[in-house]
């Protein structure tokens, strides 16, 4: 098992969000763009989408060599953009790259759901370790997040099937981060309520 190592928390939100950025400012300048290889025409979104596989899974190596860890949602999200994106190349159809949000996010609702049912968090299993709370809280917490990524992949299937590819890229690289980071500033008042003590002995 790789050893964890400390990275600059910017260097790692460069590693993570970099490819995605990248990913909006090429679509931005190519996305009316045709480009013809083999005598098959292929959109600006669907070549750019081509590009974006390998930086994605060079961003994710070089994340894994720099801090010995890639988190669940880090190396799930890398396989479905090579699934996803292959298949969007392979057949030239943006719908599949379109659809990877909401089978990220239908996946991890699903995950926590079951972990519910069992009565257990599997929310606490990853992130105990940095947020210490009861498991009331952890419950309680699970059952919001399960909602949240529920809304989420709704969301994306709403905005990619009724709007415009446009809309949809603004949609994702800058609606969905920043929903996430709103929902996850909100729950502060529920951690403080059930935030464990510290070990008097730590």
């Amino acid at each position: 098992m790789s050893e964890k190592r400390a990275v600059s928390p910017l260097v790692k939100l460069g590693l993570e969000l970099g490819p995605v950025v990248l990913f909006f400012i090429a679509y931005s300048r190519w996305k009316d763009e045709v480009f013809t290889f083999g005598g098959t025409d292929y959109s600006g979104f669907i070549v750019i989408t081509a590009g974006f596989i390998p930086i994605m899974v060079l961003s994710t190596l070089v994340l894994w060599k720099l801090t010995g860890h890639l988190s669940r949602m880090q190396l799930m999200s890398t396989i479905l953009v090579v699934v996803f994106g292959g298949l969007t190349v392979w057949l030239n159809d943006d719908t599949f790259f379109k659809m990877k949000p909401t089978i990220i996010y239908a996946l991890f609702a699903a995950l926590l759901g079951i972990g519910l049912l069992r009565g257990e968090s599997w929310l606490a299993a990853v992130m105990e370790g940095m947020v210490p709370m009861t498991h009331e809280g952890w419950m309680a917490m699970t059952k919001r997040m399960c909602g949240f990524f529920f809304a989420l992949a709704v969301l994306n299937e709403v905005v990619w099937r009724t709007m415009s590819t446009d809309t949809w890229v603004s949609f994702k690289t800058f609606a969905l981060p920043l929903a996430l980071f709103v929902f996850i500033m909100s729950q502060s008042g529920l951690i403080a309520r059930h935030k464990l003590p510290k070990d008097p002995g730590q």
